[in-house]
């Protein structure tokens, strides 16, 4: 309040003044707030938890989204399961699945040492199994 009344940062008696307390009190709080402070300071009667223990990871999901993304790759690995293994490998391999990095017709098709066009009939055949109503109700439910 000091400082927007003021425009300018408030004296340590300016301070003391306002909050009707000892100038040196005032002048020791500000000292402290000053001092660096180890994310490994202890907190709590029972010292269990540290001070980073209360600071938000800005660059990590949520907890809901976190379970929510693992619940539907557990979902989408039991559903590619009632594949044939081949269909799965396809399916991974051409939407990056695995590791991220979706392949062409034809990288498939050199992994499993037949053409570009048999990848898309598999491909093609296992789609339409996926959906049949048994298995694409159990994905429907993350599309929103």
């Amino acid at each position: 309040q000091l400082l927007h009344a003021n425009g300018r940062e408030p004296s340590a008696e300016e301070v003391a003044e306002e909050l009707d307390m000892p100038v040196d009190k005032v002048r020791e709080i500000m000292r402290v707030a000053q001092e660096p402070v180890s994310l490994e300071t202890p907190i709590g009667e029972e010292e269990d938890s540290h001070l980073g223990d209360f600071i938000p990871d800005d660059d990590a999901p949520a907890p809901a989204d976190a379970a929510s993304h693992t619940l539907l790759k557990e979902t989408l690995s039991s559903v590619l399961d009632s594949l044939t293994p081949r269909e799965e490998k396809v399916l991974r391999l051409r939407f990056g699945l695995e590791d991220g990095r979706s392949r062409t017709l034809e990288e498939v098709g050199k992994e499993f040492n037949v053409t570009r066009e048999r990848i898309r009939q598999i491909e093609a055949k296992a789609l339409r199994k996926l959906r049949h109503p048994s298995r694409s109700k159990k994905l429907k439910d993350f599309l929103d």
